[in-house]
Order: structure tokens, then sequence, then C-alpha cells
């Protein structure tokens, strides 16, 4: 049977190679290493930090013939010592995407299945590629190109636990049980404008035990624009609708100014405020942005304190840093500053705390080993306040850091054309 499924398996893969106009087989190995000391939340006095390697491995198909396009990526994400060396199976394995594209005409395309849904600068909707399984929907794409700098998508999902003869309520182990989304976005001259719309729909059992679907909604806006070695970008985003039987009300704003020194160095200033809900505040409305999608490894410090899985429906967060970065050659560093604040009142019994949260400092550096080896390190640190504390629990005099390593080894196996 074994030597049936491989003769199988190399025919299927020899008649792809004779059918496909493109083919590419790639793959990614990326082992990092991790020393949690205050990662995500204070450590508290007496407590020890973790240590582990984890490790993301893909390999990845992309094909295309003429009009048809389809992407499969396989993933297997681990930490070093999860299973016995002699464990029979791996319950790691997943596909991380397997969809098929299709391109009707010059202007049109429909877009199906497991896929990556990315839009702008990952605020809203990304990949969450920093970890390693990454982020992916079930969804379906029309993807419309409305001039020549102008492009409108269109995206639909439906979850659902299982094929059912009955419906049930689902457990939004996705997050959510439907979404509708539209995103817009052209380009004129130095100036680069998005909107996006989300309808995000939950299920749940209400207080009266009934199925019921709520939605909020997210809708917004972001500008780019770039004039010589002047770079600006500014967000802004409300929310609405219902999450489960609470009413939304809440906002987001955010921008960044970079600027080229010289070819190696860069210098940025950013700011991002996201709504929040005093600790005093006994209404049942949420006034606290969610992120809903985005990638928010890549905001509001690399240490993950805010939004990555925490910080929902509470205070908020003002977030002013800076980013000085180099690189030259293979080379490259960059220092990210943040200074934390609430958006809303902490509270700790009835004391008002201060707003200022904390200050975090990022630093990280990567070497370019090879075309398709890249290293890469980090280091940081948080500096506390009482007011974290409140909100964090643990102790902001302790040493509250985060270190890693991590190669990624991401080479083209076998292309064609």
């Amino acid at each position: 049977m074994k030597k049936i499924n491989l003769i199988t398996i190399i025919t299927l893969f020899f008649t792809v190679l004779i059918t496909a106009q493109s083919f590419k087989l790639s793959s990614e190995i990326r082992p990092r290493f991790e020393n949690r000391h205050g990662y995500k939340t204070l450590i508290k006095s007496g407590e020890e930090g973790a240590n582990f390697i984890s490790q993301r491995t893909r390999l990845n198909f992309d094909y295309q013939q003429e009009k048809l396009t389809l992407g499969v990526s396989l993933q297997n994400v681990r930490v070093w010592g999860d299973v016995s060396t002699l464990a029979s199976k791996d319950n790691a394995n997943s596909f991380h995407q397997a969809w098929a594209a299709y391109q009707f005409t010059d202007n049109f395309s429909l877009k199906f299945g497991r896929q990556e849904i990315i839009y702008d600068d990952s605020r809203i909707f990304g990949n969450v590629g920093w970890a390693q399984q990454a982020r992916s929907f079930d969804a379906a794409i029309a993807k419309i190109k409305t001039s020549e700098n102008g492009k409108l998508e269109l995206g639909y999902s439906l979850n659902n636990d299982a094929e059912q003869l009955t419906n049930s309520v689902y457990t939004n182990v996705a997050g959510y049980k439907t979404f509708q989304f539209a995103w817009y976005h052209t380009a004129i001259n130095n100036l680069g404008l998005s909107f996006l719309a989300l309808n995000n729909g939950v299920e749940f059992l209400n207080s009266k035990t009934e199925e019921e679907l709520n939605y909020s909604q997210t809708f917004g806006s972001r500008v780019t624009y770039k004039l010589g070695k002047l770079s600006l970008d500014g967000s802004v985003y409300f929310q609405t609708g219902k999450i489960l039987e609470n009413s939304v009300s809440a906002n987001y704003f955010g921008g960044n100014i970079k600027y080229n020194v010289s070819e190696e160095f860069n210098f940025g200033l950013g700011a991002e405020y996201l709504s929040g809900k005093d600790m005093n505040d006994t209404s049942t409305k949420i006034k606290s942005f969610n992120p809903v999608f985005g990638t928010n490894h890549k905001f509001n410090g690399f240490m993950d304190y805010f939004y990555v899985g925490n910080h929902i429906n509470s205070v908020g967060l003002v977030d002013i840093n800076a980013t000085l970065s180099y690189s030259k050659n293979k080379f490259s560093a960059k220092v990210i500053p943040h200074l934390f604040s609430s958006a809303a009142d902490v509270y700790k019994g009835s004391s008002k705390m201060n707003t200022n949260l904390g200050t975090e400092i990022d630093v990280v550096l990567g070497y370019k080993i090879a075309e398709n080896v890249l290293l890469n390190g980090g280091f940081s640190k948080m500096f506390g306040t009482d007011s974290l504390e409140v909100l964090k629990n643990g102790d902001s005099s302790a040493d509250n850091s985060w270190t890693w390593l991590m190669i990624t080894f991401k080479p083209t196996l076998f292309a064609t054309k």
C-alpha cells in the first residue's frame, strides 16, 4: 500500500508540472528561542522566567495554469520536546492555507478557501506572521479592479463546528460565526487612500437561553503620503453595533512620521489612541476599541502587553513611540521606545491612579546569512508603573524582560515557468 501511495504522489506531482504554466515549491523552517521573564504580563516576585524553543515548518505549493491559481501551505508548529522521540503521530500538523482563485476577466477574480487576509498596515486584518502558527481564514473574496490605480475587495465567511443535520450554536472557535467586509484602495500620485468596513457576527445563547446572532461593525480609513525622504500615514476607525448583548461605541486614531536620514539611517515618530472604559464605569456598553483580526504583535511593543490575547474591554491605550533604524549590507538594527498610558481612568479600589502605564524599549538585530537564511534576535524591557500593576498584577519593580533569537530558512526547492 505504501508503494502505491508513493507512486500516486509521484504521478500527481509530475502531472502538475506538465500541466502548469508555473509551479513553485518552497519551504520554511523557523526555530526560535525565547526567554520570557515578564512577557505579556508583569512577573511576580519569586517567579522564574520560561525558556523554550518553538518551531514553524512549512511546505508551500504555488500553481498557476491560465486563469487558475492554487495555493497550499502545509504547516507544523511545535515546541521542542512537546512529543516523545518515539511518538507515532503528531497532532501539530495543519493546512495554514489551501485556496483556489480564478481570474474571470482582467478586472474580476474570485478566491475561495483557507487564506491569509492582509490589508494596509495589518491593524484590522493581518496574518500575525510573528506567531509560529500565524493566522488564516476560511473565506471567499471577490477582487475587482475599479480603475488603473483602484481596487475593491469584498469578503464573506460562514463558520460551523462540523457538518450537521440540525442547527446548533457555534462555539466561536474562530472568533466569529460570520463576517462580511469591503476594502477599497486607490493611489493618486504620492497619496494612498484606503477604506475598510467589517461586519462581524458572533453567535451565542442570550440571557433567555435563546440562540442569537449579533453584529458589530468596524469601519474607517487609512491615508499614506510620501514626498522624497519623508513619509506620513494616518488611520481612523470606529466601532459600533453589538457584541453579545452589549452595545459598542469605540474608536481608534493613529499616525506615523518617517524620515530617511540617509541610505543607512531612518527615524520615525508614531502615536496611537485606542479608546477604553473607566474602571469605575458600571455600564454594560463596550467603549474599548478592539483591533479585531490585526497583527497586534507589530504594534504597541514587542512584549505583547496590549491586545495580543489580552487587554480587551479594558482601559484602552495611548502609545507614543519612536523608531531609530539602521541597515547596511547584510546587517540591520532597530531601537523602538514606547511610552504607554491608559486612554481611560485606572482605579485601585476607590483611588484614581496615574494614567502612566510605563515605558518599553525594544531592540531588534538582524543579519542576512544567505539569500534564504536570516538570523534575527532581540531584547525588550518593560519599566512598568503602579498603574500597570493594577491591570497586570505582578511586580513592576522586577526585571520584566524578554529575549529571543530566531533563524529562518526559506529556500525555493523547485520552480518552473
